[in-house]
């Protein structure tokens, strides 16, 4: 989200946690109000908006058309309630433990900030600081930021469809949001978090977002079981053209995604904007292929999986590498992902329903490792050659790790509690008949 946006010059000048810049509103230079930048503050609402349309309507498109027809508004449903839930928890308590204006001392300010619950303290002449000398709008970034925890938790949904009660996906999202989320958007992008002061790159959420996302859809499944019938059963997606829609919505709401992150209209975000062309078309072309060299036909629904694993790849590495690195990792990630989702989920009978767990987990490993390796400059990358390849490899290392323990055990943790409540799955019935009818009373198509 740029925080740890990997340019250690810029990090040496400017350490901040994300918020009204206290500490150097302090100094008496700065002691002027500051005035956002019109151009950085107009590039960052529309960002913003870029990945609100990657949630609403992108995400419920492309997993809508993905499921069966009987459960398509379902999914659409969930994806919407859940987004909007996390916009109210992210205003009322998320933003401070993630960002909050003070930094706990110890252990306890590694994984969250405190104050400002609420917004407390927020008006429209306060701001935020970027990583140069400008700012923006302290509101604008905590919309920008907002939506990053809005799409997150809906994610998660890819893996657990047509089977979650619609009651327990709304009682598990702000427990998994409060002890998942805001922890580890903390860790990576905020002053004084663990893998922020570690010097894990992490430009627009590889950590944060994807492999969050994925290990969480992970754990929820194999709390759920599997569908009735799955893999028995043909279960194709209804509708193909929806999804190739909403993978389109994905494609160019993701630019607000790696070059918003850059939080100024600048050179960092010409380069992950590039980045995200380049990497994506290289990850679609390479699904195809690798479809033709396992004996298949080249396939729509290939290509559309292909664009989404390079766009998890090139993620945190949208700013963090040059645009042939880019493309490496497009290539690479989608190799994997094939693999995940065509062999190893069958292998291990994990029934993670749109592939949450094997593009956006698995494709958000590939590419935060692999950020550790483009960011060299001998590369390509921007990196100032301060930190040795392999030292930055292990960092990268290390930061999946963290992730993916805090995210697995966070999750058991909220999908126990919900299970112990009120219940995860629906009724046998409910299910053949469908969720659209039996959590909504209504029907996708008369």
């Amino acid at each position: 989200m740029g925080f740890s946006k990997g340019n250690r010059m810029t990090r040496n000048v400017v350490k901040l946690a994300g918020l009204g810049m206290a500490a150097l509103m302090a100094a008496p230079a700065l002691a002027a109000p500051a005035v956002p930048n019109p151009g950085n503050n107009a590039w960052m609402m529309t960002a913003t908006l870029l990945v609100l349309m990657m949630i609403i309507p992108g995400l419920m498109l492309f997993y809508g058309g993905l499921t069966r027809s009987k459960n398509m508004l379902s999914t659409m449903t969930q994806i919407g309630a859940t987004a909007s839930l996390a916009m109210l928890i992210w205003v009322m308590w998320g933003f401070s433990l993630a960002f909050g204006d003070t930094t706990y001392e110890g252990t306890l300010g590694l994984f969250v900030s405190g104050g400002s619950y609420f917004l407390a303290g927020t008006d429209m002449d306060s701001t935020a600081a970027t990583f140069s000398d400008e700012v923006i709008s302290k509101y604008v970034f905590i919309s920008f930021q907002m939506t990053f925890a809005a799409i997150t938790s809906a994610l998660i949904l890819g893996a657990t469809a047509e089977r979650m009660k619609f009651a327990a996906v709304m009682m598990f999202v702000p427990i998994w949001l409060t002890i998942v989320y805001f922890p580890i958007a903390h860790m990576v992008w905020a002053e004084g978090g663990l893998l922020f002061e570690d010097g894990a790159l992490d430009f627009a959420g590889g950590t944060v977002v994807h492999i969050n996302a994925g290990i969480s859809g992970l754990v929820l499944a194999y709390l759920l079981g599997k569908r009735r019938g799955w893999p028995n059963e043909p279960m194709p997606p209804h509708s193909l053209t929806l999804t190739m829609v909403g993978t389109g919505l994905l494609w160019v709401g993701w630019f607000g995604f790696n070059a918003g992150s850059a939080l100024e209209a600048d050179g960092s975000a010409g380069l992950a904007m590039i980045n995200t062309f380049v990497a994506t078309a290289a990850g679609a072309l390479t699904w195809m292929v690798v479809e033709r060299a396992m004996g298949h036909k080249g396939s729509a629904l290939g290509f559309c999986s292909g664009v989404i694993a390079g766009l998890v790849a090139v993620t945190p590495a949208a700013g963090n590498s040059g645009p042939f690195g880019a493309i490496l990792l497009g290539i690479l990630s989608s190799v994997v992902c094939y693999f995940f989702v065509a062999k190893v989920k069958a292998k291990f009978g994990y029934d993670d329903s749109l592939d949450a767990f094997g593009i956006h987990g698995v494709g958000g490993i590939v590419g935060a490792i692999g950020t550790g390796v483009v960011y060299q400059p001998f590369l390509g990358g921007p990196g100032d050659g301060e930190v040795a390849l392999g030292a930055q490899v292990w960092i990268q290392t290390f930061s999946v790790l963290v992730t993916i323990g805090w995210a697995g055990i966070g999750t058991l943790l909220a999908g126990f509690l919900v299970k112990a409540t009120i219940g995860l799955r629906v009724h046998e019935e409910d299910e053949v008949n469908g969720l659209d009818i039996s959590e909504h009373g209504e029907r996708a198509y008369n």
